[in-house]
């Protein structure tokens, strides 16, 4: 696993997921998926307006039906491949029409009916790398009764989601096998022998090579500057002066290098578990060791406090512990004859960690494989995993693995990735050693790296910030150093669980309207109780 985030509703109840990383890595997306084909809209030259084309059947293929009062309108513009080839320069956008080769941007519109006052387009990203900013405007449309947003913002603001360049429906990154990404999911999450190391290093080492010999030199082109320069394209595509920004997560890192890059067309930012952009790869992945092990540890004495609701009480720990130590020497065979290796076991209870709400299934699917029976611990790692029941997946790790790869300019080598495995499984018992080994997804990754800026957002207005102090996956101390680094930061603190916190409750939501409504920030200091 690794230091990428990301995302988070599960069909129409907004459960919030996040990222991690190949040999360990990204987030799942809790819903069907499809290519996007049907929805997809021929692009005009770079710089041209959207041209929005009705697209109702988006929403129906994601959770069946439309929102009520919704109308959904979808569009795909050009923007060049790379931003500097073609011309831009800190702070600016290059001159349309000197962009040479384009990649294709995938959005959708939604809009209400009961519109009234509008201010602009709330642009929304999920996070991962690899989330899809389509699919999460889609369920974030259906409002606060499902999770999704309050009524004074869907009427307020058009929303538009998009899928960042590899993503999904925009000229998407495909080059990992479902054969290799059974095998990454499904290996030792923890391989102690030389043996078993070695052969998570050749895995590693096969999809670096397969992903290089189909996209070579281009891969570089899928980094976090050059996304963040095809937000400003699409606010310009929307007509908006000023963007007004929901992320999440790895979205977090991609607003606050679009703040960087283009502060003063900026007219609100909300960065909703936050990523520290200054931490180097091995800090954030010990970091994200450190989140999960907390809420780990917070599902555990749940368990305890509520043993009706936890068959595996009242020792939590020591039942996932001997789930994984079982996984390894005897895997529990399914009804399909898919064997639930330690892999899968492990993955099942990262997903799970992501909510709150998944507390109580993971226990159930922990319980059950004891028992001999492997379909809960199936469902939710295929969930986080975006793997159908036939064995396919959708391109999330794929892009996760370009765009983080693209934006890595520092990976440890082989010495020091085992030396780390070592000393962080004593310190983080159950995530220390799979995390150290996620490190080995760009060791061999190639083509050449494409770094984000870190500093200060001079000359923006202030920026919302905000940490739960429970997360996993963006540990709640990367929130203040963002708001630090950004200068302009405001921190916003929810003491709750999970990963992200908008709009999960009250007063988190108070807040945040406010602040995308009337541009007002916070009091100093507000610390948001969990319900």
């Amino acid at each position: 696993m690794r230091r990428r985030f990301t995302r988070r509703w599960r069909a129409l109840a907004a459960a919030v997921a996040a990222t991690l990383v190949l040999s360990g890595c990204t987030l799942p997306v809790f819903a069907p998926r499809t290519d996007g084909d049907s929805e997809r809209v021929p692009a005009g030259p770079v710089g041209a307006a959207a041209n929005w084309q009705p697209c109702p059947e988006t929403p129906k293929e994601l959770v069946g039906r439309s929102a009520p009062d919704m109308r959904y309108d979808c569009a795909t513009i050009a923007v060049p491949r790379d931003w500097q080839a073609a011309g831009a320069s800190a702070g600016a956008t290059a001159t349309p029409g000197g962009a040479g080769a384009t990649f294709d941007i995938a959005l959708i519109r939604v809009r209400s009916t009961k519109q009234r006052d509008r201010i602009g387009s709330l642009l929304i990203n999920p996070g991962g790398p690899g989330g899809s900013g389509v699919d999460t405007a889609v369920y974030l449309s259906f409002g606060s009764a499902f999770g999704g947003l309050p009524d004074d913002i869907t009427e307020r603001f058009d929303l538009v989601g998009f899928d960042p360049r590899g993503v999904s429906r925009s000229s998407p990154v495909k080059c990992i096998s479902d054969a290799d990404l059974d095998s990454n999911f499904g290996y030792d999450p923890d391989p102690q022998t030389q043996a078993e190391f070695d052969a998570a290093v050749a895995l590693s080492q096969r999809i670096g090579e397969e992903c290089g010999d189909k996209y070579g030199d281009q891969l570089r082109l899928f980094s976090t500057e050059q996304a963040a320069r095809d937000m400003d394209a699409i606010r310009a595509a929307v007509g908006d002066e000023k963007t007004t920004y929901l992320g999440y997560s790895y979205g977090t890192l991609l607003g606050a290098t679009y703040a960087q890059l283009f502060p003063r067309n900026i007219r609100a930012l909300v960065l909703d578990g936050a990523v520290d952009p200054e931490q180097d790869v091995v800090a954030g992945s010990e970091s994200q060791a450190k989140g999960f092990e907390l809420a780990f540890t917070n599902f555990t004495q749940w368990c305890a406090r509520t043993p009706a609701r936890c068959p595996i009480a009242p020792d939590a720990r020591g039942a996932v512990t001997d789930a994984l130590a079982k996984a390894d020497i005897s895997p529990v065979r399914g009804r399909n004859g898919r064997t639930a290796t330690g892999g899968w076991v492990m993955y099942a209870v990262i997903s799970s960690l992501y909510t709150e709400s998944g507390w109580e299934e993971l226990a159930k699917g922990i319980d059950e494989l004891a028992a001999g029976d492997p379909t809960q611990v199936f469902e939710l790692a295929d969930s986080y995993a975006e793997r159908t029941a036939d064995g396919h997946y959708s391109n999330l790790f794929d892009a996760n693995l370009a765009i983080n790869c693209a934006d890595e300019d520092s990976v440890p080598d082989l010495a020091r990735i085992r030396e780390l495995q070592s000393q962080w499984r004593t310190k983080y018992p159950l995530f220390g050693a799979p995390l150290a080994v996620g490190l080995l997804s760009c060791r061999y990754w190639p083509g050449q790296r494409d770094p984000y800026p870190t500093g200060a957002a001079t000359g923006a207005p202030p920026i919302l910030v905000v940490g739960t102090t429970g997360d996993p996956a963006t540990p709640y101390a990367q929130t203040p150093k963002l708001a630090g680094m950004l200068g302009v930061g405001k921190v916003l603190t929810w003491e709750g669980e999970g990963h992200t916190a908008y709009p999960q409750t009250a007063c988190i939501t108070r807040a945040v309207d406010a602040y995308l409504l009337d541009l007002t920030v916070p009091a100093a200091g507000l610390r948001c109780p969990p319900r």
